[in-house]
Formats: C-alpha cells, structure tokens, sequence
C-alpha cells in the first residue's frame, strides 16, 4: 500500500506562523515534529512507501524532513502550480501499478486515536480490495459549519456530500447520527480511481495522463516534474466534485479517531500543552493573572496581565493579536498584507534546497543576512544588477566562484563580489558553511537574483 501525501497549502489560517514558503504541516508544532512527519509516521506503520506530491518550493522541505525520519526511498511528483485534489491524485495514481492500494491523505492533519485509526484502515483496504472507493467520515463532536459533511446509509454506502452549511443545518446533521465530516481521506486501487475518473471527468483523466507522459518522457525517475504548461491545461477541480459525488462505488468508514485539520489558531490551541492557567505553554511567556491564551514566541518574551481568551503571536518580523474565536479571520489580514508586502510569503528565515538564510538587518540601501550552507550543498550560479556583495566566512571553508576565478574562503577571511559579476558558493566540506551576506545597492529584493545555472536536484 502506497500513502499519497498531498502537500498543498499556502499558509494563510495560521499565519504569521505559517508562511506560503512555510506552510503548516512543515512547521514543528508538536514535540519537534511537523504535521508532515507525524502524517509519515503514522501512516508508514501501514504503508510500504510515501508519494509526495507538493510544488517544486516545498519539495526540498519533505526532502530534509523525511531524511530526519530516515525515510529515504520516496516518491515525488512536483506541480509547477496547483489545479486541486483531484488532478493530484490522478498524477499520483497513474504513476502506479493499477492494482496498488492508495491511501491518500492531507499532510496537515492530526489524528491522535492511533489504535482506532488503525482499525479504520483495516476497514477501509477490504472494502478497497473489493474495488470500492473509500472515504473516511469523522465522527462530528459538535456543529462545524467549516467542514463539508457526508450523508451515509446503510452497509457503508453514502447517500450524498454536503457542502459546508450554516449552523442549524449542521446542528441537524449532528443530531442525526449518520452525518460525519469529510476528512478529505481516501483509499482504493489506484486502477479503480482512474477508472471512475475517465468515466466522469473524461477531461481530467486525459490531460493528466499527457501531462505525465511528457513528464516521464523527459525526466523518467522517481522525481517526477509537470510541465507548466501541461499543468496548466488540466482543469481544477476537487475529487469530490470530479469523482466521489458521482460514483456508485463510494464507501464511508465512520471514524472515531480524534482527528483534528489544525485550521486554525483556536483548533491549534486545542491540540498543545497548557500551563495551570489555560495558557499554552511557552518559557518566554511572563503571566500575570492571565489565563486561558494561545502564546507563541520565538524569540521575544511576551508579558501579558490580566489578559484573558487571546491569541498573540510573534515571529520577529510580524505580530497577531486576537480574540479566540476570531482567528478564522486571519486570512482576511493576509489578503490585506499580499497588497503591501512580502509578510505572507516567507519568514525571516527562509529555507533553501542548499540550507537557509536570515535576515538579520534590512534597510534602504543595505541588507545583511546569516547564511548556512549545508554539506555538499552549492547555491545557484547567478549574478545581480542592483547590489554588490560581501561574503565573510564564519564557520566551515566555502568554495567561491567569481567570474573566471574559483578560490576558498576559510573562517574570518571574506571576498567581494561586483554588481553584475557571476558568481556562485559551494560547501564542499563535511561541515556546514556559516556566513554573513552584506547586500549593498539601490535595491536588495529577492527578486534581484538572475539564476544562469540552478542546482535543483534531489541529491
């Protein structure tokens, strides 16, 4: 059995925290794991092998992530922009033996019932087997109206979806007793799929069976790339609207299994440790009679007094403060920031295939950054038209190239490199490259970067 894991998702429900570069399931909320590790290793105690399917910026964050987990043998297929679940799950699947079981799921989610999970999946792959497509339905504990719910009947069948309703309808989908929420988890014979694919979205299956082909033509591996513009020509659609709304094959397996989508602060709160006062738990958090508030700081402490039911969060470049039960508006706030600034996309820190880089200082005229380069590691060969730079080595032996001229940098010694000179920095050590980055210019953007040769790969 195979465990799709869809990696999509820009970030917006739990920002600042969470970033378009730095989604919610790569960050490590829960005891040093993201939702995507625990999605790996909870599944893997079922699954023979992990396809992820994700955009090419967050490929390199499962990558390191997997590799932390000693998951090595992976799957990857990267989407050059998103065109919903559906279409992902077809890629996935048609780069499979049509008998492999798929059990397809959000990498964003938190199930804490492990036993009663497993049992459901046991469920689930006989009802697969017998070449069903199966859907999990969460056992509601309250009236969500955030969730779409299925309408089951008798032998696992489903009557219908719904979409998300107000709240009286949900009340009454509650107090029936056959509604649950849809989970947004699947499994069936990936053959089985596509099959009902082709059946119902005839235009879906056969622009993602080209878009594959040509991928395969071109780069046949175990990393598999869409085109742009065979992406592009496949149409968006959901697999509720494109298959399982449609299908007389679908099953639901009621599932009791603590399982959160962590959607919001509010739902996060839920999920994290508290002090004696309600407040979660944070060694930077000075409380004065102040109970019952969602905290997260990196590096600042925060004191609160007084201070009741909020949720503040600091990242160092952005600060939210909010009423619990108001973080579902947080979206609202990025659609205002995406007008004026870069605050939605990346941290201060932002993560690279070759490491990272912080932005220590950024004012008109200079940036400076802390840059880390991780062993075997090189950055794009590129160049710049509006700034000059200085690179000063900290820590490892760096191999600089710039123009004709390659050389190493030890600790303490640095070089320069002109406006519009070609240049690149390598760590062929064991050890990984610490250094600082002067940035001085008219413009220090990110975009400011003309890429003449990029290292993307996946060793």
């Amino acid at each position: 059995m195979t465990n799709i894991i869809l990696c999509g998702g820009n970030g917006t429900r739990l920002w600042p925290i969470s970033r378009t570069l730095m989604p919610k399931q790569f960050v490590k909320l829960f005891d040093e794991k993201s939702l995507f590790q625990l999605t790996v290793e909870r599944n893997s105690k079922v699954c023979d092998n992990q396809f992820i399917v994700s955009n090419t910026e967050q490929y390199f964050l499962a990558l390191d992530q997997l590799e932390e987990l000693n998951k090595i043998n992976n799957n990857y297929l990267l989407e050059p922009i998103g065109r919903n679940t559906a279409p992902a799950i077809a890629l996935a699947c048609m780069a499979l033996e049509k008998e492999e079981i798929v059990l397809v799921t959000p990498s964003d989610h938190l199930i804490k019932d492990e036993a009663e999970y497993a049992k459901v999946l046991l469920q689930a792959k006989e009802l697969a087997q017998e070449n069903n497509l199966v859907t999990f339905g969460i056992t509601p504990t309250f009236a969500e109206t955030g969730f779409g719910y299925i309408e089951s009947g008798e032998e696992n069948s489903v009557k219908a979806f719904h979409e998300k309703p107000d709240f009286n309808t949900a009340t009454s989908y509650v107090n029936a007793g056959n509604y649950y929420w849809n989970s947004g988890m699947f499994m069936f014979k990936a053959g089985v799929f596509l099959e009902e694919l082709k059946k119902y979205s005839p235009e879906v299956y056969a622009t993602c069976m080209s878009a594959l082909g040509e991928a395969k033509a071109t780069h046949p591996s175990d990393l598999i790339r869409i085109k742009h513009e065979d992406m592009l020509a496949i149409p968006e659609d959901s697999i509720d609207y494109a298959v399982m709304e449609k299908s007389s094959i679908v099953k639901v397996i009621p599932s009791n299994i603590d399982w959160s989508d962590v959607g919001s602060f509010d739902a996060l709160y839920e999920e994290l440790p508290k002090d004696e006062n309600g407040n979660t738990l944070n060694e930077k958090h000075i409380s004065v009679d102040s109970k019952n508030n969602f905290i997260h700081t990196n590096d600042k402490y925060i004191a609160t007094i007084d201070v009741e039911d909020m949720i503040i969060v600091d990242t160092g470049d952005a600060l939210l403060v909010s009423k619990k039960g108001s973080s579902q508006k947080v979206k609202q706030v990025v659609a205002q920031i995406k007008k004026i600034s870069e605050l939605h996309n990346i941290h201060l820190t932002g993560y690279r295939p070759w490491g990272t880089y912080t932005i220590l200082e950024d004012t008109p005229g200079y940036k400076i950054k802390r840059i880390e380069v991780k062993p075997g590691k090189r950055l794009s060969l590129q160049k710049h038209y509006h700034r000059n730079e200085h690179w000063i080595v900290v820590s490892g032996t760096a191999t600089v190239t710039v123009g004709e001229e390659t050389k190493l940098i030890r600790p303490n010694e640095s070089t320069y490199i002109k406006m519009g000179e070609v240049h690149r920095l390598a760590n062929d050590g064991k050890i990984p490259v610490l250094l600082i980055e002067v940035q001085v210019g008219e413009y220090t953007g990110e975009d400011d970067i003309i890429r003449l040769e990029d290292d993307f790969k996946r060793n």
